[in-house]
């Protein structure tokens, strides 16, 4: 299965061909791109030239990946775990979450918590704060099939989920308040960029739009 790359002037190109179900992508703050594969629990890491290399191994069902300020990766093993990864590659149990039929998400809050999706067989789905500490909180709960998440610079999350029968973008207020303000079928994911562009992942396509929505840095 190939990872692909999208340039700036949206030329796609298989990138890394080399990976079995590649799965989560992370970025250090050396540039390196971190890609986790659920086929067999490995985290890769690859270069800008597309230079891949197993990094970790063991991860269970590794889906979503985050790196958090001091360059540790956390990885979210879908049948319940979220690891924690330091630097030198030491491996520890994060935090226990209940187990999700498709994959964790993960994204940092600019506070240095962590917040998780991962759908299961419910409609009224949670998102979880996780504390540096380790302690696991629910946030929201009320979302159907919540996955791919990303934080704005006020602290205001987004989310691709169902919420009161529409599928679309979800912003959940620190207050823990939700207001759909993207509809969409097919939506799974998104990035917010600090220039105010986003982009929008559907189950078969990518959406580049102008909004007045200040994301976080991807390397910070």
């Amino acid at each position: 299965m190939s990872l692909y790359k999208v340039t700036a002037n949206y030329s796609i190109k298989p990138f890394v061909t080399s990976l079995i179900n590649p799965t989560g992508l992370a970025v250090d703050k050396a540039g390196n791109l971190f890609v986790s594969c659920r086929h067999d629990g490995t985290i890769h890491r690859i270069t800008a030239d597309g230079r891949s290399e197993e990094w970790i191994e063991g991860m269970g069902v590794a889906t979503g990946i985050a790196f958090d300020k001091d360059e540790n990766l956390y990885v979210g093993d879908r049948s319940g775990t979220i690891f924690k990864i330091s630097a030198s590659r030491e491996i520890f149990v994060f935090a226990t979450l209940e187990p999700s039929f498709a994959a964790y998400h993960l994204a940092f809050h600019p506070s240095g918590d962590l917040y998780v999706t991962g759908p299961t067989t419910s409609s009224f789905d949670r998102v979880y704060r996780v504390t540096q500490g380790g302690e696991v909180k629910v946030f929201y709960r009320g979302l159907g099939r919540p996955q791919g998440l990303a934080f704005d610079r006020d602290g205001n999350l987004y989310v691709a989920a169902c919420h009161a029968g529409h599928r679309g973008i979800v912003r959940i207020t620190p207050q823990a308040q939700p207001e759909m303000v993207l509809s969409g079928s097919g939506i799974v994911g998104l990035a917010l960029q600090p220039s105010g562009r986003a982009i929008v992942a559907t189950i078969n396509a990518l959406f580049t739009l102008d909004w007045d929505i200040r994301g976080l840095p991807l390397i910070g």
